[in-house]
C-alpha cells in the first residue's frame, strides 16, 4: 500500500496543485443560516441542554442520546457544543489508531499529503447543507490535529473514513453482515431488519456511542447511531419507516474521493420515504468506493439492496422470497461479471458469512426481534462449527461498533450497548420520541426500557473472559515477534488455550518459533492452524507456504 500511495502522490501532485489549493481553502456558504452560537447548560457531567436540544447519557447502558433540531448550521453547532469534549476525544482516539497502523513519522507525513490530494474534490461532492452541518461541528474539533488539516477540512475528511478504510485495504477497518425478513419469515408478518456494523478503529472508538434523534428543518425526522462528531449515517431509520444500513464491497483504490457513503446514506434517510425515492437519490450521487446500501421500507413492506460503485449502479431484489441477506459482495446482475467482486467472493470471508446468515435464518421459522439479536450475536460457523472467537468468518466477530435491529412498520429500533453486540439491546420508539413535548424530552432517557432485550449470557462465561485475555496477550506475542524477544513454551501454550479454536493463535506461535529457528515446533503450530477454519483463502495459502518451508527445514 505504501508504494502505491507514493506512486499516486508523485503522479497526481504534478497536475493537481490548483485543485488542492481550492480544496484546502474551501468553506461552505453559511450566510443563509442562523449564526447564533449555542449556549449549553450543563446539568450534570452527563446531561446537557441547549434550547430545545439535549445530550444525555443513559447510565444503565452507557449510551448517549442526542436530540437536535434547526437549520444545518445550528444543528452542527449544537451537536459540537453539547458533545464538545467527546468530539475532541473521538478525534484523538481515531488518529491514535492511525498512528498505530502507520507508526513511521515519514509515512504519516506522506499519508497527510496523500489525504490532501486524494480528497481534493471531496467538497464538490457533498451538498452545502451537509458541509455546513459538518462545519458547525468542526468549530468544536481539537486544536491538537491542525497539523493533519484545518478543523473543517479534517472533519469533512473523517466522514470518508469508512470509505477510505476499505478502499485502502491494508487498513482493514470494515466487514459487516445484515439481513431483512418479512411476510412469512417474521413472527407478525411485518418487516424486520438486523445488522452488525463491524467498523473497527480500536476499542476506545466504540466507547461513546451516540443515538442521534434529528429533526432537520427540511426532510424527515430520523434517528441514527454512530459516534461523536458524525453527521453521516451508517445505520438509521426515519419517521416514515425507511431504514438505511451500509455494507462495504470490494474496491480498487480510486483516484479521487467523491461522495462519502455515510453522506449518501444520510441524504437518503433524510429525504426518502420509500424505495423508489431512495434509488433516485442514490443515482444522483457519484461515490468513490463500492458499497451495498440496504434499504428497508415500511411503505413498501420489504427491503432491497442498492449496489453502488465508482463505475456501476445496481439494484438487487430477492425474487419470490421474503428474505434478503447482505455481507460484503454484490448480488445484482450489474456485477455478475465484475472481476473484483467475483475474486472477493472466492478469497474473502464474505460468502461464508452470507451462507451462515442464510443457514441461521432457515433454522428460524418465524423471526422475532429477540431471534434477530441472537442471530447477530452468533459466533459459530456453518453447521455450528467452532471458529474461535474473533474470527471474521463469524457473524459476530467480537469487534462491532454496534448491532441494530429495526421494525420499520412499528418505528421501533433496538441498539446494542457495549461491549460489541453482547450488551443490552436498547429499544426506542420513533413515534414517541418525535411526539413528546419538549419538556418531556429533557433529562430522561428516550428508551422504551421495558422493551429492551437482555445482555448476552456469554458475557458471564469463562470463554468470554479468556477471549478478552487473548486480545491482550496477542499484543504481547506480536511485540515479541516484532522485537525478537523471548517467550516460554509454557506461555505460548497458555496463549493458545485462551482461544483454542482460532487458527491465528497457532499461526502466530509458528511465526515466533520460526524466527527462533525452532523449526519442528513451528511446523507443528502451522499444521495445527490448518486444522482450524482459516479466515480467508490468501491467509490459508500463507500458512500452507510457511508449513512447506518448515518441512524443508526439518
Amino acid at each position: 500500500m505504501f508504494k502505491k500511495c507514493l506512486l499516486y502522490i508523485s503522479l497526481v501532485a504534478v497536475f493537481s496543485g490548483c485543485g488542492i489549493s481550492k480544496s484546502v481553502n474551501h468553506k461552505p456558504e453559511t450566510a443563509q443560516y442562523v449564526q447564533t452560537i449555542p449556549v449549553v447548560t450543563k446539568h450534570s457531567p452527563t446531561t446537557f441542554t441547549s434550547g430545545d436540544n439535549f445530550f444525555f447519557k443513559n447510565t444503565d447502558n452507557n449510551m448517549w442520546e442526542m436530540y437536535v433540531d434547526g437549520d444545518a448550521l445550528q444543528r452542527g453547532l449544537i451537536m459540537g457544543a453539547m458533545a464538545d469534549s467527546l468530539v475532541k476525544r473521538q478525534e484523538t482516539v481515531f488518529f491514535d489508531k492511525i498512528s498505530q497502523i502507520v507508526p513511521s513519522k515519514f509515512k504519516q507525513r506522506l499519508l497527510r499529503q496523500f489525504l490532501k490530494i486524494y480528497n481534493r474534490q471531496l467538497y464538490q461532492h457533498v451538498t452545502n447543507e451537509y458541509k455546513t452541518e459538518i462545519y458547525g461541528v468542526s468549530r468544536y474539533a481539537s486544536d491538537g490535529f491542525d497539523f493533519v488539516a484545518p478543523k473543517y477540512l479534517r472533519t469533512l475528511y473523517l466522514h470518508g473514513a469508512h470509505d477510505i478504510g476499505h478502499a485502502l485495504t491494508d487498513l482493514s477497518l470494515v466487514g459487516c453482515t445484515s439481513f431483512a425478513v418479512w411476510g412469512d419469515k417474521t413472527d407478525d408478518g411485518s418487516l424486520l431488519i438486523g445488522r452488525n456494523l463491524d467498523f473497527y478503529a480500536g476499542d476506545k472508538f466504540a466507547e461513546d456511542k451516540i443515538v442521534y434523534f434529528m429533526r432537520p428543518e427540511k426532510g424527515h425526522p430520523f434517528m441514527s447511531v454512530s459516534w461523536p462528531g458524525m453527521s453521516g449515517v451508517v445505520s438509521g431509520m426515519n419517521l416514515e419507516g425507511l431504514t438505511v444500513t451500509i455494507n462495504a464491497g470490494k474496491s480498487t483504490i480510486p483516484w479521487v474521493a467523491k461522495t462519502p457513503i455515510s453522506i449518501l446514506a444520510r441524504e437518503i434517510l433524510q429525504y426518502a420515504g420509500n424505495i423508489e425515492e431512495a434509488i433516485t437519490i442514490a443515482k444522483s450521487r457519484r461515490v468513490f468506493v463500492s458499497e451495498s446500501i440496504m434499504i428497508g421500507s415500511a411503505a413498501d413492506k420489504k427491503a432491497i439492496l442498492i449496489e453502488v460503485s465508482p463505475k456501476h449502479f445496481g439494484v438487487y431484489e430477492v425474487p419470490n422470497s421474503s428474505e434478503l441477506v447482505c455481507s460484503n459482495h454484490f448480488q445484482s446482475d450489474t456485477y455478475k461479471d465484475d472481476k473484483n467482486n467475483n475474486k472477493h467472493i472466492v478469497e474473502s470471508h464474505s460468502q461464508y458469512r452470507f451462507d451462515r446468515m442464510t443457514e441461521l435464518l432457515d433454522d428460524e421459522k418465524k423471526v422475532s426481534p429477540k431471534d434477530a439479536v441472537d442471530i447477530l450475536r452468533n459466533t459459530k460457523g456453518l453447521n455450528d462449527d467452532p471458529l474461535g472467537y474473533g474470527n471474521e468468518k463469524a457473524l459476530n466477530q467480537l469487534l462491532a461498533h454496534h448491532a441494530i435491529v429495526f421494525k420499520p412498520e412499528q418505528r421501533l429500533v433496538w441498539i446494542s450497548a457495549n461491549p460489541y453486540q453482547l450488551g443490552e439491546f436498547v429499544c426506542y420508539d420513533l413515534n414517541k420520541v418525535f411526539e413528546k413535548k419538549i419538556e418531556q424530552r429533557k433529562l430522561v432517557t428516550m428508551a422504551e426500557t421495558h422493551k429492551n432485550i437482555a445482555k448476552d449470557p456469554f458475557l458471564e462465561t469463562e470463554a468470554y473472559r479468556n477471549y478478552e485475555r487473548y486480545r491482550i496477550e496477542t499484543k504481547v506475542v506480536d511485540k515479541a515477534i516484532e522485537e525478537k524477544s523471548d517467550l516460554t513454551d509454557e506461555y505460548l501454550t497458555a496463549y493458545q488455550q485462551l482461544n483454542p479454536n482460532y487458527w491465528e493463535v497457532y499461526y502466530k506461535s509458528g511465526l515466533y518459533y520460526q524466527q527462533k529457528k525452532e523449526y519442528q515446533k513451528a511446523l507443528d503450530c502451522y499444521a495445527n492452524a490448518l486444522t482450524k477454519e482459516i479466515t480467508t483463502l490468501p491467509e490459508k495459502e500463507e500458512v500452507e507456504k510457511q508449513l512447506k518451508k518448515m518441512k524443508r527445514k526439518v
